[in-house]
């Protein structure tokens, strides 16, 4: 289906879902006060269909938010790599979240369901074009439909602390950087060491897996976080396609050995003040993840080692922003690393500097250079060629209106695969064109 016929099939179901949902509700939307209120303009409001006629604070007042956004890409190689030739990806993002108080009484708690519905080209990008190790889209993934989390929250303590149980996907809240959101590269997110050394790639887009977070709130400054996940997404059957093990992301498995991770966060300005030198924000961050299960020797095979781990550190801080307005700059750099004779990948580094609002005042615009590294630990590899797989990626996000953003994006691949390949490939240039369009 083209784009935009599918972008009008989206906006057709989310009218569908909210006159449903609204339904349901016992109060009218005359009642809200919200409701009452003149809605913004078109390209001034939050969502493309604004409050449904009122619909949309109907359900607020209930507890419910639906959210649903699509997001629509094609990137190319335009040399090098394994082929040169593009794909188009497609993803619709659906999202149920329900605020317990209000909806049920029980206050602090917080249910939440998403879903996933991914369209495009059968063949992936990094996969049939770039031959790399490191995925060149943060929304690339095997054609289908597949939920992707399921979890209740409870908050605790004074809101200090909350517990999430169910199928979660810990790339939403652990090793995250504000500032390498805004790229295309997927390593930005969930980063290479993980993604390519867990089994199924771990707990992370667009797989989840059942598990158990807590997080507790030091303070204005620091957060521990905490989660204890099933280690692997599909069995151990499936750890070379995990998505295709689980096709509809409801295995919901249970046994199988743990996959642990704890992080430490400090921020250096909670309520960071606009213009003051010393409040500019900042955000560090320390962690590990110990997998109980067995691996294969990197160089032999048919010996195990029993358990597999990293250790990463990370830091996001703003380095600069206008007195007025909201143009800013602000740098992120985060690396991790992990034995060499059971992974592939033994590390991965990140980094990268952004520029918001770099024309005129426009907060929503993001300019962005950023560089991804993963280096192969099979000693056997190294012997073939380099040391490992490095990427560049330069993009340019323009915030067209608060739901509609449009995303041009250049990546450079240096030695696709690293030391993995059998051959060498050429280094790979790719362009890309995003755009995002929230319901």
């Amino acid at each position: 289906m083209h784009p935009f016929k599918r972008s009008a099939v989206v906006a057709w179901v989310a009218v569908v879902l909210l006159r449903g949902a609204a339904a349901w509700a016992d109060e009218p939307a005359t009642a809200s006060t919200a409701a009452n209120a003149p809605e913004p303009g078109l390209w001034t409001r939050d969502t493309l269909l604004g409050d449904m006629g009122g619909l949309r604070p109907v359900l607020e007042d209930k507890g419910i938010t639906l959210g649903l956004q699509e997001t629509d890409e094609y990137l190319r190689v335009t040399s090098g790599g394994l082929r040169q030739g593009g794909t188009y990806l497609g993803q619709t993002l659906v999202t149920l979240n329900v605020d317990t108080g209000k909806a049920l009484g029980l206050k602090g708690g917080t249910f939440f369901m998403s879903g996933l519905q991914l369209h495009g080209h059968k063949d992936t990008l990094t996969g049939a074009h770039i031959g790399g190790l490191q995925t060149a889209s943060s929304i690339e993934a095997e054609r289908g439909t597949r939920l992707w989390e399921l979890w209740y929250q409870q908050a605790f303590a004074g809101d200090k602390a909350d517990v999430r149980v169910g199928q979660q996907a810990a790339d939403q809240e652990f090793m995250v950087s504000e500032y390498g959101t805004p790229f295309m590269n997927a390593m930005f997110g969930w980063p290479a060491l993980p993604s390519v050394d867990l089994p199924g790639g771990g707990p992370a887009y667009p797989l989840s897996l059942l598990g158990l977070r807590v997080r507790y709130q030091a303070g204005d400054r620091v957060t521990l976080l905490g989660g204890i996940y099933n280690g692997r997404p599909a069995g151990r059957r499936a750890d070379d396609d995990a998505q295709q093990g689980d096709r509809h992301g409801t295995n919901f498995r249970l046994g199988d050995a743990p996959l642990l991770i704890a992080e430490l966060q400090y921020r250096t300005h909670p309520v960071p003040a606009q213009g003051e030198p010393d409040g500019l924000p900042g955000s560090y961050k320390v962690g590990a993840w110990i997998h109980t299960g067995r691996f294969a020797d990197s160089s032999d095979p048919s010996r195990m080692h029993r358990g597999d781990y990293s250790l990463y550190a990370m830091a996001d801080q703003m380095l600069w922003r206008a007195t007025a307005g909201h143009r800013s700059v602000a740098v992120f750099a985060r690396a991790m690393g992990a034995p060499a004779n059971r992974n592939l990948v033994d590390f991965s580094a990140d980094a990268g500097i952004t520029l918001t609002a770099p024309f005129g005042d426009r907060a929503g615009d993001v300019l962005g250079l950023g560089i991804g590294y993963a280096r192969i630990g099979n000693p056997a590899a190294l012997q073939r060629h380099g040391g490992g797989e490095t990427f560049v990626e330069a993009t340019y996000k323009v915030q067209i209106a608060p739901w509609w953003s449009l995303q041009a994006d250049a990546q450079y691949y240096v030695h696709p695969s690293g030391t993995s390949s059998a051959l060498p490939l050429r280094n790979a240039v790719i362009l890309g064109l995003r755009t995002t369009l929230t319901f």
